[in-house]
């Protein structure tokens, strides 16, 4: 489990089919072998540490299944990768209860200022739309937002100036996609509704 709180920004260094290397600010001891690191918001497994000057390299390994629901199946060397380690028990919960498991693609449809801020509106799948609801969470590229508001295919988010320069949004354009988790909550309490009808 995860918070939606990004602690480094990652780049991807090399890759070879499924298996990533990526180097980060963590300290090559501070990351167990096994451990899950969400990628652009996406569980990963690391299976392999070393230590760098800047702090470490690990690898993943990632799976089919993964590299064609996410963002992962166009990643190239030089990517900047939001991170964040696994919440451990008794750590804050700064964001919401996010798993790791990409629901989908969301596409930047615009992006504007509002004040110091970003607003952006993204495309939503169509089987994603009825989980996503105003002043509800979602998890974009890792990142725990509140939703702004929600029409039809479409929902927007305001990105304050921490939140830009403390993950990889900053970079993003119109057309561009992002892996999407949907809040955990809203999909068992949709799922209870079908089954009560």
């Amino acid at each position: 489990m995860f918070t939606g709180i990004i602690t480094d920004i990652g780049e991807l260094v090399a890759r070879e089919g499924g298996r990533f290397t990526i180097r980060s600010r963590y300290g090559a001891d501070s990351i167990a072998l096994g451990a899950s690191i969400a990628c652009d918001g996406a569980c990963l497994t690391a299976t392999e540490i070393v230590a760098d000057s800047a702090g470490c390299l690990f690898k993943v390994d990632v799976s089919n299944e993964t590299l064609s629901r996410t963002t992962l199946g166009t990643w190239q060397a030089g990517r900047r990768i939001n991170l964040e380690r696994a919440l451990k028990a008794g750590d804050e919960l700064g964001g919401h209860i996010v798993s790791g498991h990409v629901d989908g693609l969301a596409g930047i449809r615009t992006i504007s200022a509002d004040g110091q801020s970003r607003r952006f509106v993204f495309e939503v799948p169509d089987g994603l739309a009825r989980f996503i609801a105003t002043k509800g969470s979602v998890a974009l590229d890792g990142i725990s937002l509140t939703v702004n508001e929600v029409e039809k295919g479409s929902f927007g988010v305001n990105i304050i100036p921490h939140t830009l320069t403390h993950t990889t949004l900053s970079a993003k354009k119109p057309g561009d996609r992002v892996n999407l988790e949907v809040d955990v909550f809203a999909r068992y309490v949709a799922r209870a509704m079908e089954l009560r009808s």
